[in-house]
């Protein structure tokens, strides 16, 4: 059996596994070679499908439910302003998923009621250039650190295409020597990385419209 090294189950995959292997039909083999991937990765699904992992945790970090809930309507804002975008002036859109993803940063303002001495905290987002697929977390800072966390256990482990390229602005949480921990996490994955031009942060417009648009939001919500 031929597996592709960067075959990725998304969680509608691994649910319908564990739906076709109930119905005592199909074999680990023949899901394996079904959805192109290892039989230890078949049985790896079916471990989980029996713990019950495949139903989300619910979050108490009424933040991120609020993020959560709010990609949804994001997605269709996002789509909107294209379509304008797409009638005042041509543009210049990647040719497939996973070509090129955007990452940006953004310090969340103070909920009522919270003082200013308090710790502030960072949203991070990524949209695919070609698919607009959105992704976001909330980090207490935004360190190389929190970077790679969030490239690794939000974008990664969510995206069921490879990622090429990440496009972000200079910022020393994207940006270092071969030891940074976002820079490291790329190489590890085979992702390249691109950088806006120096003091033109506009260049990545993308990410940049789509912090926007939580931040107008985020204070319509708080």
């Amino acid at each position: 059996m031929n597996i592709h090294k960067r075959t990725r189950l998304t969680l509608l995959d691994r649910q319908e596994i564990w739906r076709l292997y109930q119905t005592r039909v199909w074999k680990v083999t023949q899901l394996a070679e079904h959805f192109r991937v290892s039989r230890p990765t078949i049985y790896a699904v079916l471990e989980r499908a029996r713990l019950q992992e495949f139903t989300p945790r619910n979050s108490t970090n009424q933040r991120f439910r609020t993020l959560q809930y709010g990609l949804k309507r994001l997605a269709k804002v996002e789509q909107a302003i294209q379509d304008r975008l797409k009638r005042e002036a041509k543009r210049y859109n990647k040719t497939y998923p996973g070509e090129l993803v955007h990452f940006d940063t953004k310090r969340l303002p103070l909920l009522k009621g919270q003082s200013a001495s308090e710790p502030r905290e960072y949203l991070f987002v990524a949209i695919d250039d070609f698919s607009r697929e959105l992704y976001a977390a909330i980090f207490p800072d935004k360190t190389q650190y929190s970077a790679a966390h969030f490239l690794i256990e939000t974008v990664i482990a969510q995206c069921p295409y490879q990622i090429d390229y990440t496009y972000s602005d200079n910022g020393k949480e994207f940006k270092g020597t071969a030891g940074h921990a976002f820079v490291k996490a790329c190489a590890q994955h085979d992702i390249g990385q691109k950088f806006t031009r120096i003091n033109r942060p506009q260049t990545n417009g993308k990410a940049e419209r789509v912090i926007r648009t939580l931040m107008d939001m985020w204070h319509n919500k708080f």
